[in-house]
């Protein structure tokens, strides 16, 4: 019996990672991204810097990704940058100084805006920060790659 139960928990928690999605964003410079794994395949869009993808594939040299528009394409692993930003998704998204609906607005941010994710998110919490300065905590609904 404790054998199932263990085998029980172990799928378990290999089921949640695999849920579990990855996020990484574009590095300082806007990033051509491709309809396959070469520098040859046809050019789909130029990406912004630092906009977020979830990532699908991972090879040596480059990354099968996913806007928020739900599009893959394929970027150059050179083009991923360490930054992690996640890009409003509603028309305006109130951000807290703490994580609480109740605690005081910090700013508002506007849809397709970047911010810069300052903590991995909690609790359905992101701490993030604008590019101006400004901090706080912007709930996950309201955004998307984090």
């Amino acid at each position: 019996m404790r054998a199932a139960s263990a085998c029980v928990a172990l799928l378990a928690l290999a089921a949640a990672s695999a849920l579990a999605a990855e996020y990484r964003s574009l590095g300082d410079r806007p990033a051509i991204l491709y309809d396959a794994p070469s520098a040859k395949a046809d050019r789909l869009f130029v990406a912004t810097r630092h906009y977020p993808f979830e990532v699908l594939v991972k090879l040596d040299q480059w990354t099968k990704v996913r806007d928020v528009n739900g599009e893959v394409a394929w970027v150059d692993n050179g083009a991923l940058g360490d930054l992690r930003t996640v890009v409003v998704t509603v028309p305006l998204a109130d951000v807290h100084a703490n994580a609480s609906t109740q605690s005081p607005l910090v700013f508002e941010a506007y849809k397709q805006v970047l911010l810069e994710v300052v903590e991995p998110p909690a609790d359905g919490w992101v701490k993030v920060r604008h590019r101006d300065g400004q901090q706080g905590y912007i709930r996950l609904s309201q955004v998307w790659g984090a």
